[in-house]
């Protein structure tokens, strides 16, 4: 049975960096996560063997390989990598491959996705008239605590508030340009080679000012994961992007709401096309449950109504536990659940997060608006959330 609903405190750790030098930014940020660094390296080394068949010596002498490629991409980046490995007593090929476990873990990347649910609300469907999106983020169990909020303020690019696995550049959030990014993974492996480790990407989009960078940010990566993009804007527009090595399918919000989960629905590869099957099931079975919770948006009628019918669509146990709020299996060999679980107003700047599942834990208001450091859009005041 799903657990009681009782809801328990559990913030993530919050880590702020910034300036103009990317090394020293990375200094910051690897001087306050070198726990959380090591813990996740410890999990990972053994993990990537497992997966892809290299040992750890393998994939440190392999990991050089994938520098020009993110130097082409996201120019200076990797300098912010090199000061998380040296403040947080790492090489930077172990700071990448960290980067790159998504990559790792399917395979060899130089010769299963996560079971995440995304979700946006717009002003057209919320009864409050704010756009609200975020996602439960469902990972492996063993890599419980190595989670921070990471916030990023740069000189030149909007100030980022991102879900990261302590050591990454970015995964899951939003940015004081008003743009949030979700994403889940799509297992549809089949190109061999190289590709751009996903948390560049998703940090290159959100260092986006704008919709059309955030998507040129997607549309031109060469990447070897198939990852599935939700972005949204604060003006109400949002849009998800299947993303493969290859094509790329899009689909927008019918009626302001759109859910996500694991599994194509805009369009199924060609080149799995005759053999494709959803890797998660319960993908099938998640979305539709998120969307019908969330298409109640227009019986609310305030912004405390709008929060408390979110939680209630990513603390849905239909399928327990491979359900929208994802709990240990003990049926199966390796366990995954929600590790955390985000909420964002784009329209306030408000950002709560759950570090565990939603149904028991309380959503904390981070201290950092997201428009803080931005001309911010005129704030409603009247209706704001405190969980």
């Amino acid at each position: 049975m799903p657990p009681d609903t009782t809801r328990a405190a559990r913030p993530l750790p919050l880590v702020e960096i910034s300036g103009a030098d990317a090394r020293e930014r990375g200094r910051q940020y690897g001087e306050q996560t070198r726990p959380l660094i090591e813990r996740s390296l410890g999990f990972y080394r053994e993990e990537f063997e497992r997966k892809s068949g290299l040992a750890w010596p393998d994939v440190v002498a392999r990991v050089p390989r994938w520098y020009p490629l993110i130097d082409d991409y996201a120019p200076g980046l990797l300098d912010e990598v090199r000061g998380i490995a040296e403040a947080s007593s790492r090489t930077v090929e172990e700071i990448v491959a960290l980067n790159g476990r998504g990559e790792l873990r399917t395979r060899d990347p130089f010769a299963e996705a996560s079971d995440c649910t995304s979700f946006v609300v717009t002003d057209e469907a919320s009864g409050d008239g704010h756009v609200w999106c975020g996602q439960n983020w469902d990972w492996r169990s063993e890599t419980a605590g190595t989670a921070v909020m990471l916030r990023i303020r740069q000189p030149g690019t909007p100030t980022i508030v991102t879900l990261v696995e302590a050591g990454q550049v970015g995964r899951h959030g939003a940015n004081s340009a008003g743009i949030a990014l979700n994403a889940n993974g799509l297992a549809a492996p089949f190109q061999r080679g190289l590709g751009i480790p996903a948390p560049f990407i998703r940090r290159r989009a959100l260092e986006s000012a704008g919709m059309d960078q955030a998507l040129q940010a997607v549309f031109t990566a060469r990447q070897l994961l198939s990852t599935n993009v939700l972005l949204t804007h604060r003006e109400g527009f949002a849009i998800d992007v299947e993303t493969t090595p290859g094509r790329h399918g899009w689909a927008y919000p019918r009626d302001g709401v759109y859910a996500h989960a694991n599994a194509f629905t805009t369009f199924v590869p060609p080149q799995v096309a005759a053999s494709y099957r959803p890797a998660s099931s319960d993908s099938l079975i998640r979305a539709e449950r998120v969307e019908r919770t969330l298409r109640r948006a227009r019986e609310t009628s305030s912004s405390a109504g709008m929060h408390a019918l979110i939680v209630e669509a990513l603390s849905d146990h239909l399928g327990y536990p491979n359900s929208v709020c994802n709990h240990p299996d003990p049926r199966a060999p390796r366990t995954f659940e929600t590790l955390a679980s985000l909420i964002v107003d784009l329209t306030t700047g408000e950002f709560w997060v759950a570090g565990g599942n939603p149904c028991t834990t309380a959503f904390e208001l981070l201290p950092w608006n997201l428009y803080e450091d931005a001309e911010a859009p005129a704030r409603l005041a009247a209706g704001a959330v405190h969980a």
